[in-house]
């Protein structure tokens, strides 16, 4: 399974700023967003295009556009953070939404929520949650999405241990991940250190 490191320097002054405890939510939420469009551009770095021929004001041009329905999925309820990155790039996105719940004792992600858009399996799917700790709540993710029929896939985090890459890749060995880092590992309470704490407390303003 290819996990891709991406090095864009943008992607990593942005992740900088939101390790960082003394940035508040009003800017975590819009570096959020920043990093997660630089992200999410590359996992979709691979989207079929076809020819297409615009009008401009002086004559015709040729050019390509997406020829691939793609279906964004955010993790409720951190990944609702990336879903509007991905929409400013594709606007005519489809949009699902899978509810997981941790057990802070356990660590185990159990579902409490899904809805997702028909046809998955001629879609591209770009499944977004921006931490990839355990990878409990992926791999429970990732089996929802396939038993509705999704085969091409991509999560696309914001950071990630290397416990949640090697549970992804041994269920889901045919899933690419698209992160700017593999922190050092977990802790006691599954956090991942470095990391940058609760992205969803942090996100909304919640403790």
């Amino acid at each position: 399974m290819p996990v891709h490191v991406v090095q864009h320097p943008l992607i990593h002054d942005a992740l900088s700023q939101l390790r960082d405890v003394s940035t508040q939510t009003e800017q975590f939420r819009s570096i959020a967003n920043r990093i997660s469009v630089l992200l999410v551009a590359e996992a979709l770095r691979e989207l079929p295009t076809e020819r297409a021929i615009s009008q401009t004001p002086l004559e015709k041009a040729e050019g390509r556009r997406v020829a691939r329905d793609v279906v964004v999925v955010p993790v409720l309820r951190a990944g609702l953070g990336m879903l509007d990155a991905v929409l400013e790039l594709l606007p005519a996105a489809r949009v699902g939404h899978i509810g997981l719940q941790r057990d802070e004792s356990t660590a185990v992600a159990s579902q409490y929520y899904a809805k997702l858009p028909a046809n998955l399996p001629s879609s591209y799917v770009v499944l977004v949650d921006p931490m990839l700790a355990t990878g409990g709540s992926a791999v429970a993710a990732l089996d929802v999405l396939k038993k509705a029929g999704a085969n091409n896939i991509r999560i696309v985090c914001i950071v990630a241990a290397p416990e949640g890459i090697a549970l992804v890749e041994k269920s889901h060995p045919d899933v690419e991940i698209y992160t700017p880092v593999v922190d050092r590992g977990l802790n006691a309470q599954k956090y991942i250190l470095p990391g940058l704490g609760d992205f969803g407390d942090r996100l909304y303003g919640t403790d």
